[in-house]
């Protein structure tokens, strides 16, 4: 053997410290907003989240240190390997170097414990008990009752999309082992679920249903003791994520690659494409040529529709005005089966990179994308998730260019997680009952038309 296919890190060059692309932006980013349209204090968002917590989402610090106590936890999985893709690169019979980082090695499959860890820690810091949170696909649901179950003492409570929690049933197992209760959304559990449920008693549920009903669950606690976490979306899940791309960096440079050509992930909230595709933003900002493509489904076009607006990011406007590219709150999404992809809005900091040019955005119908994970399977031998399948998809697209170009370039995906409580989806697939959707930009304009008189972003 010569060839090298895993790229490790010591645990010892795990990073101490997390990136924080918001003081880089050439934009300074737009505030989020209260009720009345004026720009929230930190405060405002005490009920919601522990103040230690707020303090990075509104942080302008470029580099945080991790607290050892996170990274005691983390180190359980990480640094996770990169994989250099020599068998796709040959069935491709691309020049292109393909490379990926495996973040389905977390106990939870997903990228996701990377910040559940984190959140689930500074909550108990701040002496919180309980946890409320939403999940799609149930890929944050169980990252978060694993970390609730590795830091004990603290409850956790899931509200999952009712789609997936059908489609998913094995996801709903795995927060239960963790300790985590796992409700269908929406639910009678909350007013906000009721109303839903009596306008659209069918509904398949969507994120933004579900985090109102879990915001509603934490800050009607009457003993202070609960607060909700975010999986994607804010600040502060980015920035926990970006150990993802920080280790990536140092292990390129192992096998001699100062830098990728391009680098991909999937978007949905946008924690998994931020963990990769930050760091080296940071180097493009910095004068580095480097392509970063984030990549959605047809059926939920966040950036590649969607207008940039403040908009909130659950359906009973219970979060603050985000700056974001959004669907509209209120949007409902197709019951496709990459679940974790299936909502309104973009992180603002994603946002803010789209908006001034240090990514582009591509949409991949979901046929594509199980094609894709279908190949990848064969040649790599992991089942990806549907939601890591468009990043793979996106890979192929350009490998497929490099060859047509005869360019080497190296292409760095994030294999975002494992699609082994996926396998429903795949069966679909290959039995022919999948079909592909495109949504309308005309019901894109009916959502945003509950958007007149809101505040526009700068």
């Amino acid at each position: 053997m010569t060839r090298q296919k895993k790229i490790f890190l010591e645990e010892s060059e795990m990073p101490k410290q997390w990136y924080n692309l918001a003081p880089d932006l050439p934009t300074p980013m737009n505030p989020p907003l209260g009720p009345d349209g004026n720009p929230l204090s930190p405060d405002k968002l005490a009920p919601v989240f522990p103040m230690n917590l707020i303090e990075q989402e509104v942080s302008q610090e470029r580099w945080i240190d991790i607290p050892e106590g996170i990274r005691e936890i983390l180190v359980q999985w990480r640094p996770s390997p990169l994989i250099r893709a020599y068998e796709l690169e040959e069935a491709l019979g691309t020049p292109a170097k393909i490379y990926y980082k495996n973040e389905g090695v977390s106990p939870a499959g997903s990228h996701k414990p990377n910040t559940a860890v984190a959140q689930a820690w500074y909550n108990k810091q701040f002496g919180i008990k309980k946890l409320t949170t939403e999940t799609g696909a149930g890929q944050w649901g169980s990252a978060l009752s694993f970390a609730c179950a590795q830091l004990g003492g603290i409850e956790c409570k899931v509200f999952m999309v009712r789609v997936s929690f059908d489609q998913k049933p094995f996801r709903k197992m795995m927060m239960q082992t963790w300790g985590g209760t796992c409700i269908a959304s929406p639910s009678t559990e909350t007013q906000a679920g009721r109303n839903i449920l009596e306008k659209y008693p069918d509904t398949p549920g969507s994120l933004g249903i579900a985090i109102s009903e879990a915001i509603e669950a934490a800050v009607s606690d009457p003993k202070g003791e609960t607060r909700y976490s975010l999986g994607s979306v804010l600040n502060h899940v980015m920035l926990h994520q970006t150990v993802i791309g920080l280790e990536a960096k140092k292990q390129l440079a192992k096998v001699g690659i100062e830098k990728p050509d391009v680098v991909i992930g999937c978007c949905g909230g946008g924690s998994n494409f931020a963990g990769i595709a930050f760091p080296f933003m940071y180097d493009k900002i910095n004068g580095a040529d480097i392509q970063v493509i984030g990549v959605e489904p047809f059926s939920c076009p966040t950036l590649t529709k969607a207008p940039f607006i403040y908009d909130h990011g659950d359906v009973a406007k219970m979060t603050p005005l985000l700056p974001m590219y959004s669907l509209g709150h209120s949007f409902i999404p197709a019951p496709i089966h990459a679940g974790g992809l299936r909502y309104h809005g973009m992180a603002p900091l994603v946002s803010a990179a789209l908006k001034d040019g240090l990514m582009e955005a591509q949409a991949v119908h979901q046929s594509e994308c199980f094609e894709a994970g279908l190949l990848f399977a064969k040649t790599e031998g992991i089942i990806p998730a549907p939601e890591t399948t468009h990043a793979i998809a996106s890979a192929i697209r350009e490998a497929k260019k490099a060859k047509e170009e005869g360019k080497e370039k190296v292409i760095l995906f994030n294999f975002s997680g494992h699609g082994l409580m996926d396998l429903v989806g795949y069966d679909k697939y290959l039995s022919g009952q999948l079909s592909d959707y495109e949504y309308p930009e005309s019901e894109i304009a009916n959502n945003l038309k509950e958007l007149e008189g809101y505040p526009m972003p700068k």
